[in-house]
């Protein structure tokens, strides 16, 4: 019953958002990239929580359109629809829109060293990483790009929190040590500027018209970050913990309801990934020194007391994120829910892709039934040239293409930990 009510709300919710066609002229780049060194070990394949489809027609196309409107610098803009836009900024790339662009790529399966589009995804983290090498050492930002409608919409810093999640999933794949190196530190430093500025009570920018949704990538950015093994302070990810589970969980969100509830349970659940991880971890390392040799650092291998309150720890947080998912789950079936401010925006793809890759961890009933309805409706409001164009707010075409397919491959989620019970 609940598979055809969620199907009903979003069949209905897709009549909302007309269809568009039109497409851009970009400036193409033919500088030659240099192939990949054959012998550098394989790009390690991510784990998941389910099992992931095959690509459909519909994220081939939407690739597609992708790759052929990446600029002459490496980046991507704003994209034809953007709104108001003078006439240097539809050829100007930007942090924001490359990132989102990038993670579409890599989800799909491509990185610099293979996949169709590889060499797309070298110019495009060449681009991402000159310019976070460019910028200052102690501020948020990670360019010298201001005013773009994402930025508008949801946080001046949302390129700075993109493209940490961004450059965690690119990890290890780029085409030899020395670039690998390179994406590392770049990496560490827009980690460290987020640590620098994060407010006492666990927030970055209160600015935008939608600013909870940039919190959410930001919390997004940050757990996953320390899932792969970056250094991240563990009083800033509990001070997004503690901001996420606190009444300020789901402020931010314009009046629309969407939003703060997709961004809660997204940052719920990733913060319980990260801790289960943790404890794996420390369950192993304890593992590989029994007997702790005489000559053992105290400290350095961790306790069974320790462990204990890790997964005690954990345990609670599991707890919170499945509470705050049965609340999410319940305001599915309401149309005025799912519909958002009214028609398809960014927001609503970022909000729908905030959802997608909570429930995607739980891999149960609720998460196959929510991506079938969000795949049947993401797949009808595709332009025919195989883009997506926002109806209000976030209408650039980089951004909605690309949150767009995120939606769609929601199941190739990376899942650092073991799959949380429901």
């Amino acid at each position: 019953m609940r598979l055809r009510q969620l199907s009903a709300v979003l069949a209905l919710v897709a009549l909302i958002a007309p269809v568009a066609c039109g497409s851009g002229k970009p400036t193409r780049r033919d500088d030659p990239i240099v192939s990949p060194n054959p012998t550098d070990p394989p790009v390690a394949i991510k784990r998941t929580a389910v099992d992931p489809k095959p690509l459909s027609d519909t994220i081939t196309k939407g690739l597609a359109w992708l790759a052929s409107h990446q600029l002459s610098t490496g980046g991507w803009g704003q994209g034809d629809e953007a709104g108001n836009l003078r006439a240097n900024e539809k050829g100007t790339a930007n942090v924001a829109d490359t990132s989102m662009a990038l993670l579409a790529f890599l989800r799909a399966g491509n990185n610099p060293r293979t996949g169709k589009h590889m060499n797309t995804v070298q110019r495009g983290l060449e681009f991402v990483i000159s310019e976070i090498e460019a910028s200052d050492k102690e501020s948020l930002y990670v360019s010298s790009v201001r005013g773009t409608r994402v930025q508008s919409k949801i946080g001046e810093f949302a390129d700075t929190f993109a493209a940490l999640m961004m450059l965690t999933e690119a990890r290890d794949s780029m085409r030899d040590g020395v670039a690998n190196a390179r994406l590392d530190a770049a990496l560490k430093k827009v980690v460290y500027k987020v640590e620098k500025n994060q407010r006492a009570n666990g927030s970055w920018d209160d600015k935008g018209w939608a600013p909870v949704l940039s919190q959410a990538l930001a919390a997004k950015s940050l757990n996953r970050a320390a899932q792969s093994g970056t250094t991240v302070s563990k009083q800033v990810l509990d001070r997004v913990e503690a901001q996420a589970a606190g009444d300020e969980g789901e402020s931010g969100g314009a009046g629309v309801e969407i939003y703060g509830k997709s961004a809660k349970p997204s940052t719920m659940r990733d913060t319980a990934m990260r801790k289960k991880a943790k404890v794996e971890t420390m369950k192993k390392e304890a593992a590989k020194h029994k007997p702790q040799p005489l000559n053992q650092s105290p400290g350095s291998v961790p306790t069974a007391a320790e462990i204990a309150a890790a997964d005690k720890d954990a345990d609670a947080s599991v707890k919170a994120a499945v509470e705050t998912e049965r609340a999410l789950i319940a305001r599915l079936d309401d149309p005025r829910f799912v519909s958002g401010f009214g028609n398809n925006g960014g927001e609503e793809f970022l909000s729908y892709l905030l959802i997608s890759e909570t429930l995607v961890q739980r891999g149960d009933d609720d998460w196959r039934k929510w991506d079938a309805a969000i795949g049947k409706l993401v797949d009808k409001v595709q332009n025919e040239d195989g883009s997506w164009t926002g109806h209000h707010c976030i209408t650039g075409r980089t951004f909605c293409t690309a949150a767009a397919l995120l939606v769609l491959m929601g199941d190739r989620t990376p899942a650092p930990s073991a799959v949380i019970a429901s």
